[in-house]
């Protein structure tokens, strides 16, 4: 179980919208997003309704501005609550490739990575296989620019996962305590 609450304006101020699930479509309950309260879960944002968009990885705390969770604007139109993984119990486990349909260099990993580049001398990644765990994976090194959530699945090219193009340059595993 989940809760997250989001406000107009910035410091927790102005109408505000309270949520416990995935929401597809924000928009009736507030016009602009400034600030967030996550009490519980970890969530995706996602800057346009239907989960379309740039998405923004949350974890519990505050967020006194959009700029506190990366964001490029104030508008977030939908979300996801991102399911429950035990830090104990979960196991976390995602094959990456060089290129498309699981061709080329594989490496498995099996914990967060903060440069692409320095652990595994890759700047691009085309597809890959999570086995295990939710994961999120950012543009570039040190969990920096566009987010991208992956649950356990296929992705058999970089546009599977809503990026633009292959250039990733870090990733980490999504766990919470509850």
């Amino acid at each position: 179980m989940g809760k997250i609450t989001f406000y107009e304006d910035r410091g927790f101020q102005g109408r505000s919208y309270e949520c416990s699930s995935d929401c597809p479509n924000l928009q009736p309950y507030f016009s602009r997003c400034n600030s967030i309260r996550v009490d519980s879960g970890c969530w995706m944002l996602y800057e346009r309704p239907n989960y379309q968009g740039y998405q923004y990885f949350v974890r519990r705390g505050e967020y006194p501005d959009y700029q506190q969770w990366l964001g490029f604007s104030d508008s977030i139109r939908s979300c996801r609550l991102i399911p429950h993984v035990s830090v104990h119990a979960g196991t976390f486990r995602m094959r990456i490739y060089e290129r498309d349909d699981f061709r080329g260099q594989m490496s498995e990993v099996t914990d967060d990575c903060i440069s692409l580049q320095d652990r595994l001398h890759l700047s691009e990644i085309h597809s890959l296989h999570v086995l295990e765990g939710c994961w999120v994976l950012y543009e570039l090194p040190s969990y920096r620019g566009r987010q991208y959530l992956l649950r356990p699945g296929e992705y058999r090219r970089y546009l599977d996962w809503g990026a633009m193009n292959a250039k990733v340059g870090s990733f980490k595993r999504v766990m919470d305590f509850y």
